[in-house]
């Protein structure tokens, strides 16, 4: 039996304000413009971002698309780090669909990119070369442990892509982590930013969905294409009331998870066999080394103590989430020393 799902913060549950607020939404036709509870969920998180306006899509990974079609055509670039989940996680859909060249600038261990390289990627370049239109950001920085990027190193990439006019597009898909971790207002994380795109269905624990924010005219074009990739919803206002309710609720309480983090971080620190540098568990994720083509085996005998996580050659990831709490973290801590002994000696 599972008793302790630690994969992803994607398969925490929404809460029960959330399946009230589902049930009892006052519904429309989104696609008309007049679900009621769509627009509220649009108009604050645009207001709280710092943003003209927002449109809800159905994941993160679309949320990152619309937004890079809205601002680069076929045959232009977008710069983007090497550990990005645009490049690593979501199918190469910007190349495939909209014929645009994803160039990876060198990330640090923190997830950010050198400005001299950006500059570099990003000066005017000749008649042979794809222009470069645009920038991506990743905040928090998945890959890379959940590191919470700070403004001011935000700051830093965006002036330079900013001086060859480029335009800045973040991944804050765990924006809310970053703002709690860093204990800044998410409004001032973004505000380099041109387009954010949330995920509502990570931390903040609802069933569905993410909203992408920023400037109306890049919104309204983000809707065109979601009309376009088969995106656009009807009565979308039951997955929308879910998002209004985790605004309120859930993002204070994400400081529970980053806690649960830095507990199963330092116990991991502690085992034979396992190497994690502990200043990177920052917020939710927690990354972390096992011996070569041992991670498979170990996911494999977790799974039979009862605790889940996603598999890998040797680099693998537990995530705590709305749900888990300090007694489940105890749970997995226990399994994992059990067979870390059996495999690491």
């Amino acid at each position: 039996m599972i008793r302790v799902d630690l994969r992803s913060d994607t398969v925490s549950h929404p809460s029960p304000e959330m399946r009230k607020a589902m049930y009892e939404a006052e519904l429309g036709d989104d696609v008309y413009g007049d679900d009621p509870t769509t627009n509220a969920l649009e108009a604050r998180a645009a207001e709280m971002l710092g943003k003209e306006a927002a449109v809800i899509v159905s994941s993160g990974t679309q949320s990152n698309l619309v937004a890079l079609l809205a601002q680069a055509g076929r045959g232009d670039t977008v710069l983007l780090g090497t550990k990005s989940h645009i490049l690593n996680a979501e199918a190469g859909g910007a190349s495939a669909l909209g014929g645009i060249v994803l160039m990876p600038i060198q990330t640090d261990e923190r997830g950010t990119m050198d400005p001299d390289a950006i500059r570099a990627a990003a000066k005017p370049r000749d008649h042979h070369k794809a222009p470069v239109k645009l920038l991506c950001v990743e905040n928090t920085q998945n890959m890379a442990g959940g590191t919470a990027i700070s403004p001011e190193e935000i700051k830093t990439m965006a002036d330079a892509g900013r001086e060859h006019g480029l335009r800045v597009h973040m991944d804050g898909a765990r924006i809310f982590n970053a703002a709690v971790a860093l204990e800044t207002p998410a409004a001032a994380l973004v505000a380099e930013a041109d387009t954010i795109g949330f995920c509502l269905s990570k931390g903040l624990a609802c069933p569905i969905g993410s909203v992408l924010c920023g400037d109306a005219e890049v919104i309204e074009e983000a809707r065109r294409w979601r009309k376009m990739l088969g995106g656009s919803m009807r009565q979308v206002g039951v997955i929308a009331a879910a998002g209004i309710v985790a605004l309120d609720t859930m993002i204070d309480r994400l400081a529970d998870d980053h806690a649960n983090a830095r507990k199963l971080g330092s116990a991991l620190a502690e085992m034979r066999g396992i190497e994690i540098d502990l200043a990177t568990v920052e917020t939710n994720i927690v990354r972390f080394g096992v011996p070569a083509h041992r991670g498979n085996e170990i996911a494999a005998r977790l799974k039979d103590e009862g605790v889940l996580i996603n598999g890998g050659d040797s680099d693998l990831r537990m995530v705590p989430h709305y749900g888990i709490d300090s007694e489940d973290v105890d749970i997995a801590i226990n399994a994992m020393e059990r067979v870390m002994a059996e495999v690491a000696g």
